[in-house]
C-alpha cells in the first residue's frame, strides 16, 4: 500500500494519539478506595477495646459543635494570612488568631492544585487522581463516600453559596444553594458579591447546621495580574470583613447550655508567583487553615502554625460533628481540636480514626500486616484495652493518667504512619493498558524510522506492506498468540483492567491491527538489509551534512535529558542552549557561503554552500532583488541574521522567568507589570504592535491590511480597557471595563481576515493557470496566518507582545536571508522550525508545570463561561509558539514555487518523527519510574503536556496533508 509522506505521517500520528490515550488510561491510577460497603455507617463503629463483655460499648461519640461555618477562599496562600499581607490587610483575622480561641495550621495540598480535586480531597479525605485536572472543567457528581453525604444523611441542614463546582459534585445535597461559575476569571467583584449578599439574612436564621461559602475573587485576581497585584490588598480586606461579620454573628448566638459553634477558614490551594496554580511549588501547596471556636482554650498570642495535610481536616470535621469518617479518607485527626475532651473521649476518637485507616489499608495493600503503622495501631489498641480495664475498675491514680497519655501517643504515631502509607499508595496502575499503549507507540516509531529513506525521497511516497502481511503465516500466529495472551491476562488480573472491560470484537480488531502492523515492520526491516550483490544507487544513497548531524544530536540529546526530574523542570534551558547552538551553526554556514562566493565566484557550483543545492534553485530567488538592496548589503544582513536572532532570544529569556528552581526570581515581565512602570509597558506594547503590523502585512491584500491595522488597534484598546496599558489621555490606571466589547471588535477582524484567506484558497482550486493558482494559494495561506497572529496578539498579555513581535521578526529575517539563500531542504527547515517553536513555547512563560497554563485567556470577549471556546482559546494561547512556527513553515514551503512538490510531505513526516521520539521515550521513562518520589509533581504534568502537544501536532499535519494533496492533485 503506497501512501504519500504527508498521509503516512498523519496516519502514524493518529495511531500514536490512540496509543497515548490508552497509556494515559492505564497510567493515571484509580484512587485508593475501600470495597467493604458503599458508605460508612454509625453501626460500623467498633466497640471500645476493653475486657468483659458486659461492659462492651459501641458508644457513638457526641457532636462537639452545634453549627459549622466553612469559609473557603480560593487560592488563599498561607502568607496572605500569616505573612506581612495578613498584618496589613486582614487585621481582624490576625486579632482572632492572637486570642486563645483558635488554632492555626499550614495545610499542605497535594498536586494537582486545582479546585475540583481539592474540593474532593476536603470532602472525602482521599487524594484524587491526577487525571482530575482534566475533569476540572466538567465535574461529575461525586458518588464515593464523603462528608457532605454523611452530614445530609444524619439530618444536617446544609446551605452553600459560591463556586458551582460544589453544586455539580453534590447535587440535591444542599437545603439552599446559589452557585457562581468559577471559570469566568475576568470577574473578581460580582463573583464574591453574589456570595456575601446572602450572609446577613442567612446568619440571622436558625434553620441550618452547616454553612459553606466558597469565594473565587482572589483566585481570579491571581490569574489576571498575579499575587503581587494592587488588587490583592483590597480583596483580602474584603475577606477580612466577611470573617468579622461571621465570627461576630456566631459569638452573639452562643448561649449557656448549648454546644459552641465552629468557624473554619481555609484555602483549596495556593497561588504561584505568576498567579496560576496546578503545580507543586511551595506557594501553590501551602494554604492556611484556621479553626475558630469558644471551645478552644490555648495560651493567647500568635504562635508558629503547625504543618499538616489538607486531608486531615476531613476526619476531624466528621468526628467533631458526630459523623462517621468517609471510608476512603487517608487523613488523621488534628489532636488540638479535641484536647479539651476527657482522655477517654480522645482515645475513643483516635481509635475510630485508626480503625477506619486500618480497614482501608487492609483493603488496598496485600502486605498491610508489614506496615509499621498497622503494627503500631494493633499495639496501641491493646494498650487502650488495658487502660480501659483500669478506667472501668475505677482506678484514678496518676499511673492511669500517664498510661493514657502513652496510649494517646501510640495512637497518634500509628495514625500518622498509616496515613503516610496510604498517601504514598495513590492507586493501582493498569499495567496491561500501559504496556499495550507503549507497544503500539514503539511500533509507530519503528515504522517512521524504517520509512525515512522513502518518506524523504524525491517521490515522497512510502510503501507500507500492510496488505501482503494479512496473508502471511506469522500474522495468523501473532493473532492467535495475542488472543490467548488477552484471555490469560483478563482471567488472572487482580487489579483494574480497562482493555478487559471492552467488547471482545473491539479487542480482537485491535489485536488484528497490531499483528498486521508487526508483520509490516518486519517486512520493511528486511527490505532495508543490504545484500552483497546490491550497490546503492545515487538516488538511494543519502548522507548527513554537518547541520544534519547537529540537528540529530540535538534532538536525541534533548530526548535523553528528560530522564531526570531536574531536566524536566528546567527543560527550557535545554532548548535555549540548542537554539543558541543552531544560530552559531547557521552563522558558520553563512560565513562559508559568502566568503567562498567572494573568493571562488567562478567555482561556486563545485564548492558552493555547505548544503546541497542546484543551479536552478540558486537562480530563482534573491533577497537583494526582492527587498531592493545591494548584494553587498544582502551579505551583511545575512551575516547579522543569526546574531540578531541570538540577541532576541537573550532578551526574551529575561522577559519571563520559567521553570521551578529560579521561577521565584524577578524578571522583566514582573517589572513591566508593576503599577509604577505601566507607562513604559504601554510604549513597549505600542511599538510591538506596530512591528507586528509591518512584518505581517507584507503578504496580505489591501482589505486584509486595513482589517489587520484596525484589529491591532482593538488589541491595544482591549488591554487599556482591562487596565494593563494606558492611553495618552488616561489619568487613572484602573480597569475601565471587562474589555468584552473591545475583544469582540478584534474577533470580527480576525474572522474577516480568515474568511478572506479561505476564500483565496478556494478560488485557487478553480483557476486554470498553475502559476496564478500558486500565487493566490500562497496569499491565502499568508492571510490565514495573519488572522492567527492577530488572534494571538489579542490573547497574549501586554508584557508578552514583544515575544510575538520577536517571533515574527526572526521568522522574517531567517526566511529572507537564511532558508531561501542557503537552500536548506524541507527536512532541515522543518527541524529548525520545530526547534524555534519549542523554544518560543518557553519564551512565552510556559513550563512543564500545569500552574503556568494561563486560563484567563479562555474568557477574552466572553461574558459567561462557554466550554468549547474557552478550551480552544486556552490551548491556542498555550501552544502559540509551536503553532505559529508550524504555520509559518507551511506558508514558507508553499510560497517556494521552485521547490519540489514534496516539500510539504517532507515537513509533515519530520513533524511526526520529531513528536514520536520524545513521546515514546517519555512513556517508557514514566513506566519505569512510576513509583518515583516526583511521579505526580514532575513527571505526570509533563506527560499531559506531551499528550496535548501530540494532539496539536496531529492537527498541524492534517492541514499540511490537505495542502499537499491539493498540490499533488494539480497537474
Amino acid at each position: 500500500m503506497k501512501l504519500s509522506s504527508s498521509v503516512f505521517a498523519v496516519l502514524c500520528l493518529i495511531c500514536e494519539i490512540v496509543s497515548v490515550a490508552l497509556f494515559l488510561r492505564g497510567f493515571f491510577p484509580v484512587p485508593v478506595k475501600s470495597s467493604f460497603s458503599a458508605k460508612s455507617k454509625l453501626s460500623d463503629f467498633p466497640a471500645e477495646p476493653q475486657t468483659g463483655s458486659a461492659l462492651n460499648s459501641s458508644r457513638v461519640p457526641a457532636a462537639l459543635f452545634r453549627r459549622v461555618v466553612i469559609v473557603l477562599i480560593d487560592a488563599l496562600r498561607q502568607d496572605f494570612v500569616f505573612g506581612s499581607d495578613g498584618r496589613r490587610f486582614m487585621p481582624y483575622t490576625r486579632h482572632v488568631l492572637e486570642r486563645g480561641s483558635s488554632h492555626s495550621f499550614i495545610a499542605k495540598a497535594r498536586p494537582p492544585t486545582v479546585t475540583m480535586p481539592r474540593i474532593k480531597a476536603l470532602t472525602t479525605g482521599s487524594i484524587p487522581g491526577f487525571i482530575d485536572v482534566v475533569m476540572n472543567l466538567n465535574s461529575p457528581a461525586l458518588l464515593e463516600d464523603n462528608l457532605i453525604w454523611q452530614a445530609k444523611s444524619a439530618g444536617k441542614r446544609i446551605i452553600f453559596y459560591g463556586d458551582d463546582t460544589w453544586v455539580r459534585l453534590f447535587p440535591k445535597h444542599f437545603m439552599e444553594h446559589d452557585g457562581t461559575t468559577s471559570f469566568f476569571v475576568s470577574d473578581y467583584t460580582e463573583v464574591d458579591n453574589n456570595v456575601t449578599r446572602h450572609l446577613d439574612s442567612t446568619l440571622k436564621r436558625d434553620d441550618w447546621d452547616i454553612l459553606i461559602l466558597h469565594y473565587l475573587g482572589l483566585d481570579h485576581i491571581g490569574h489576571i495580574s498575579g499575587p503581587h497585584s494592587s488588587l490583592i490588598g483590597p480583596k483580602l480586606m474584603e475577606m477580612d470583613d466577611v470573617i468579622k461579620k461571621i465570627h461576630t454573628s456566631l459569638i452573639s448566638k452562643e448561649s449557656e447550655g448549648t454546644l459552641p459553634n465552629l468557624l473554619v477558614l481555609c484555602g483549596d490551594h495556593g497561588m504561584s508567583e505568576t498567579g496560576s496554580h496546578g503545580g507543586s511549588s511551595e506557594p501553590e501547596i501551602n494554604t492556611p487553615l484556621l479553626l475558630i471556636s469558644p471551645a478552644f482554650r490555648r495560651k493567647a498570642g500568635l504562635e508558629e502554625p503547625d504543618v499538616l495535610e489538607q486531608v486531615d481536616l476531613t476526619p476531624t470535621l466528621a468526628l467533631a460533628l458526630g459523623l462517621p469518617i468517609s471510608q476512603n479518607s487517608v487523613g488523621h485527626l488534628i489532636p488540638a481540636v479535641f484536647e479539651e475532651l476527657s482522655l477517654r473521649e480522645q482515645l475513643r476518637l483516635l481509635q475510630l480514626n485508626g480503625h477506619q485507616l486500618s480497614r482501608l489499608l487492609q483493603d488496598s495493600n496485600p502486605t498491610f500486616h508489614k506496615e509499621d503503622g498497622y503494627e503500631l495501631f494493633r499495639v496501641a489498641e491493646k494498650s487502650h484495652g488495658s487502660w480501659m480495664k483500669l478506667y472501668v475498675d475505677g482506678n484514678t491514680s496518676e499511673v492511669l493518667s500517664n498510661m493514657g497519655k502513652k496510649v494517646l501517643k501510640q495512637y497518634l504515631e500509628a495514625l500518622k504512619a498509616m496515613s503516610s502509607a496510604l498517601g504514598k499508595q495513590l492507586g493501582k496502575y493498569d499495567m496491561y493498558s500501559m504496556i499495550m499503549g507503549m507497544i503500539f507507540m514503539l511500533q509507530v516509531l519503528f515504522l517512521l524510522l524504517l520509512a525515512m529513506p522513502e518518506a524523504l525521497s524525491r517521490e515522497a511516497v512510502v510503501d507500507v506492506p500492510l496488505a501482503s502481511s494479512l496473508l502471511s503465516l506469522p500474522f495468523y500466529l501473532l493473532c492467535l498468540f495475542g488472543s490467548a495472551l488477552h484471555v490469560l491476562i483478563c482471567t488472572s488480573a487482580g487489579g483494574p483492567c480497562y482493555l478487559c472491560s471492552l467488547p471482545w470484537v473491539l479487542v480482537f480488531a485491535v489485536i488484528l491491527f497490531s499483528s498486521a502492523f508487526m508483520c509490516a515492520l518486519v517486512t520493511m526491516a528486511a527490505r532495508r538489509i543490504p545484500t552483497s550483490n546490491k550497490t546503492p544507487t545515487k538516488s538511494s544513497a543519502w548522507t548527513l551534512s554537518e547541520l544534519d548531524t547537529l540537528l540529530l544530536i540535538g534532538t536525541v540529546g534533548h530526548t535523553l535529558s528528560l530522564g531526570s526530574s531536574s531536566f524536566i523542570e528546567e527543560e527550557h534551558q535545554t532548548w535555549y542552549f540548542l537554539l543558541n547552538t543552531l544560530c552559531l551553526a547557521v552563522f558558520q554556514d553563512v560565513c562559508r557561503k559568502y566568503f567562498r562566493e567572494q573568493r571562488h565566484r567562478g567555482d561556486e557550483e563545485d564548492e558552493g554552500p555547505l548544503l546541497p543545492s542546484s543551479a536552478e534553485e540558486r537562480s530563482t530567488f534573491s533577497p537583494a532583488a526582492e527587498l531592493g538592496i545591494s548584494a553587498g548589503s544582502e551579505k551583511w544582513l545575512a551575516l547579522a541574521t543569526p546574531l540578531l536572532t541570538l540577541a532576541c532570544c537573550r532578551l526574551l529569556r529575561s522577559l519571563n522567568q520559567t521553570g521551578v528552581q529560579w521561577a521565584h526570581l524577578p524578571d522583566f515581565g514582573h517589572w513591566l507589570n508593576s503599577g509604577d512602570h505601566k507607562a513604559f509597558l504601554s510604549v513597549l506594547a505600542v511599538l510591538s504592535l506596530v512591528l507586528i503590523f509591518l512584518l505581517v502585512q507584507r503578504h496580505c491584500s489591501l482589505v486584509s491590511k486595513i482589517a489587520l491595522a484596525l484589529g491591532l488597534l482593538g488589541v491595544y484598546s482591549y488591554r487599556a480597557a482591562v487596565g494593563n496599558v494606558l492611553f495618552p489621555w488616561q489619568h487613572s490606571s484602573r480597569a475601565v471595563s471587562k474589555g468584552t466589547v473591545e475583544a469582540r471588535f478584534v474577533y470580527v477582524f480576525v474572522l474577516g481576515i480568515l474568511f478572506t484567506g479561505v476564500k483565496d484558497l478556494l478560488r485557487s482550486q478553480v483557476m486554470s493557470s498553475a502559476a496564478d493558482s500558486g500565487r493566490l494559494k500562497s496569499r491565502g495561506l499568508w492571510e490565514v496566518y495573519s488572522g492567527v497572529v492577530l488572534l494571538v496578539a489579542l490573547l497574549f498579555r501586554a508584557h508578552n507582545l514583544p515575544t510575538l513581535a520577536c517571533c515574527l521578526l526572526i521568522q522574517t529575517v531567517m526566511a529572507q536571508f537564511i532558508w531561501k539563500k542557503l537552500h536548506y531542504d524541507a527536512a532541515q527547515t522543518t527541524i529548525m522550525h520545530y526547534w524555534f517553536g519549542q523554544a518560543f513555547f518557553y519564551f512565552q512563560g510556559n513550563s512543564n508545570n500545569i500552574g503556568t497554563v494561563d486560563i484567563s485567556v479562555g474568557f477574552v470577549g466572553l461574558e459567561s463561561y462557554v466550554e468549547a471556546p474557552a478550551v480552544f482559546l486556552t490551548a491556542l494561547s498555550t501552544y502559540t509558539g509551536p503553532l505559529l512556527w508550524a504555520c509559518h513553515l507551511l506558508c514558507h514551503l508553499s510560497s517556494e514555487r521552485d521547490r519540489a512538490v514534496n516539500g510539504l510531505g517532507h515537513g509533515s513526516y519530520c513533524f511526526a518523527l520529531l513528536r514520536s521520539i520524545p513521546v515514546v521515550f517519555y512513556v517508557v521513562l514514566v513506566t519505569s519510574l512510576r513509583y518515583h518520589l516526583f511521579i505526580w509533581s514532575v513527571f505526570s504534568p509533563k506527560l499531559l503536556y506531551e499528550a496535548m502537544h501530540t494532539l496539536v501536532t496531529t492537527a498541524v499535519c492534517l492541514f499540511f496533508t490537505f495542502m499537499d494533496q491539493e498540490r499533488s492533485a494539480r497537474p
